[in-house]
């Protein structure tokens, strides 16, 4: 490509007043800090949601008898523990969550409520699009880990006298290690 006597005249008039910077020295530091393993441990870790749940959905669950299923649908379960996640966020919720069915199911303990709260209500200035209730919504899917999924026998939420579709009312399977 051929630029024009014009064309020429023009960028030469353009860039007379352009001077040649100096040259900038710029050192980048890489950072490579070192991980330290204090001790070895298995966490969970949250997950994304998983096809498989012990949601009770008036379908009869796998691995409960006809009684069983209707005194957990009439509720008759006497509740043994119960945890409230009310202002908690959602990786200590998580935590608590990971932490409270291991230790009431190696308890022994049948029938525990945790309570999620049911969100915050929807304000003026808020936008339309923002989720509301993230524990309401994270905590059935932390259920269905399979660590935990494993100790539970099926859940739902309660009538509103246990706290609604604001808290989820749990059956443990039984731990059969334990001498009773």
């Amino acid at each position: 490509m051929f630029l024009e006597d014009e064309d020429k005249n023009f960028w030469l008039e353009t860039v007379k007043d352009v001077k040649e910077s100096k040259p900038i020295n710029i050192i980048i530091k890489e950072k490579n800090p070192k991980i330290e393993i204090k001790e070895h441990r298995q966490f969970a870790v949250k997950q994304e949601f998983t096809t498989y749940s012990k949601y009770f959905d008036n379908n009869k669950p796998e691995g409960i008898d006809k009684a069983t299923l209707r005194k957990f649908k009439r509720e008759e379960f006497k509740i043994e523990a119960t945890l409230d996640l009310h202002g908690f966020t959602e990786d200590d919720a998580f935590i608590k969550v990971d932490n409270f069915i291991p230790q009431c199911y190696n308890q022994g303990k049948r029938c525990v409520v945790i309570i999620t709260g049911k969100g915050l209500t929807v304000r003026e200035d808020d936008d339309i699009f923002t989720p509301k209730g993230i524990l309401k919504r994270q905590v059935p899917q932390w259920l269905d880990m399979p660590r935990i999924r494993s100790m539970i026998l099926i859940y739902k939420h309660p009538s509103e006298k246990l706290g609604g579709s604001g808290s989820l009312y749990i059956l443990l399977k039984r731990n059969k290690n334990i001498l009773i």
